[in-house]
């Protein structure tokens, strides 16, 4: 009578083995299945994402340069050439709502409730993510340090060609321009008529010039640059150390020339971000050389002031030198402000806060993807519009985050490793912590 009821307990033993190694097992045919549908979701928010970025930052700038009658062929190419950007800030975006809007779409449908029912674990859903999280993060990567530094160096390229022959694009209405040597502050623009012109620049004989006109009319020079006829200005011009040494005139006309040289140093200069990862690398090194050279000549300078002014305070007042003590005191202030002031290398700054930006939004698609995927299991009703919402919230959140930190970088010296890394760091944790809460239940 014992054998029966022992076998019943080893065969329910061998049952819950079996359901025990289903969960532990990850269905090939449910992977696929779920990893389709994390690309196909991916593709509509990346296309959506795409549209955004494209609308505010492309084809504002394709329209202002179609209004200066540049052809066409080109400004297609200018967007081109500008298109490796959006594709960078797009990718790690629509891997987090894409993956919310799939896992949420399954919840609601009950087929991870079956899934489960059928004995296999979450596995199932959270290694699909896992791997559209690290292709996306790999390809964005790509096109952020290949792409992108590859598609600038075209770009500047081509505007160079476009300035060359349409310079009058560097001008426009309530503007400042920077130029080599010249500031040019514009106020309204009628057709090709300024109004309220102000000039600062320097000769070739290091004066210092400051060229006021209530209009001036801007003319293409072609080859030549800029040409602005000024009329009744106003033209005041001092020596660079001596300021009460100064002339001005008055004129009906005088005609103002910015060479096509100083417009194109000025437009086509390559930002940190616009650079690949090594040539950051590179740079940071560089400007570390000749902050350590800048800083040891200041040191050594305030070295010799310090032993000046100890010299000066140990004869007393009976030295000839006690008189200069305090001038001693205020040169040795002076040095030391100056090294602080150098230490706070704002380009240095940039550059640092750029190389660990270039690592840290790529791969903000792999720390989206366990919050995406622990907030999708929440849902109840409607899990792809939820999951777009939600997405959408947490996009613009991370996005504020960054803003935040590379400004606090910039403003207030926060390291820049926490400025880049702590809003991955963060919704890394949360997501984490959410599905192993979500595991464990």
């Amino acid at each position: 009578m014992g054998l029966p009821a022992r076998g019943n307990k080893v065969a329910e033993k061998m049952k819950n083995a079996n359901a025990l190694e289903n969960r532990r097992l990850i269905s090939p045919t449910i992977f696929k299945y779920v990893l389709s549908e994390m690309f196909f979701s991916f593709l509509i928010c990346f296309f959506f994402f795409f549209f955004i970025f494209f609308v505010n930052q492309i084809l504002l700038m394709a329209k202002e340069v179609l209004t200066k009658r540049v052809p066409f062929e080109q400004v297609a190419l200018l967007i081109l050439f500008s298109l490796p950007t959006v594709i960078a800030m797009s990718a790690p975006f629509a891997c987090l709502v894409g993956t919310l809007m799939t896992v949420g779409r399954l919840t609601s449908d009950n087929e991870i409730l079956v899934m489960l029912s059928s004995g296999l674990s979450y596995k199932n859903i959270f290694f699909p993510a896992i791997t559209v999280g690290i292709v996306i993060s790999l390809l964005s990567f790509f096109t952020n340090d290949v792409l992108l530094p590859a598609g600038t160096v075209q770009f500047n390229r081509l505007w160079r060609k476009i300035l060359v022959s349409t310079p009058s694009l560097e001008l426009e209405a309530n503007s400042v321009k920077r130029f080599q040597d010249t500031v040019i502050v514009t106020g309204g623009v009628t057709d090709n008529v300024i109004e309220n012109l102000l000039i600062l620049d320097r000769t070739d004989d290091g004066e210092r010039r400051i060229i006021m006109a209530n209009s001036a009319e801007l003319k293409d020079g072609g080859r030549e640059g800029l040409s602005l006829n000024l009329e009744d200005a106003f033209i005041h011009s001092s020596k660079e150390f001596a300021r009460d040494d100064y002339d001005y005139a008055l004129t009906g006309l005088l005609q103002y020339w910015v060479s096509n040289e100083d417009i194109i140093q000025a437009v086509v200069s390559i930002s940190p971000r616009e650079m690949s990862s090594r040539d950051v690398r590179s740079a940071i090194i560089e400007k570390r050389s000749d902050l350590n050279q800048r800083l040891n000549e200041r040191k050594v300078r305030l070295a010799s002031q310090a032993f000046t002014l100890e010299n000066t305070l140990r004869a007393g007042q009976q030295s000839d030198y006690w008189n200069r003590r305090l001038s001693n005191s205020s040169n040795f202030h002076r040095d030391i402000t100056a090294i602080n002031a150098i230490a706070k290398d704002r380009s240095l700054t940039i550059h640092v806060i750029e190389i660990y930006r270039k690592f840290s939004v790529p791969l903000g698609a792999f720390c989206f993807v366990f919050l995406a995927v622990s907030l999708g299991l929440m849902a109840k009703k409607s899990g792809q519009t939820v999951g777009f919402i939600f997405g959408n919230i947490i996009a613009v959140l991370y996005w504020s985050m960054l803003f935040i930190g590379q400004t606090m970088g910039l403003r207030i010296g926060t390291p820049p490793f926490w400025s880049m890394w702590l809003p991955n760091i963060f919704f890394l944790t949360i997501g984490v912590i959410l599905a192993v809460i979500k595991v464990r239940k």
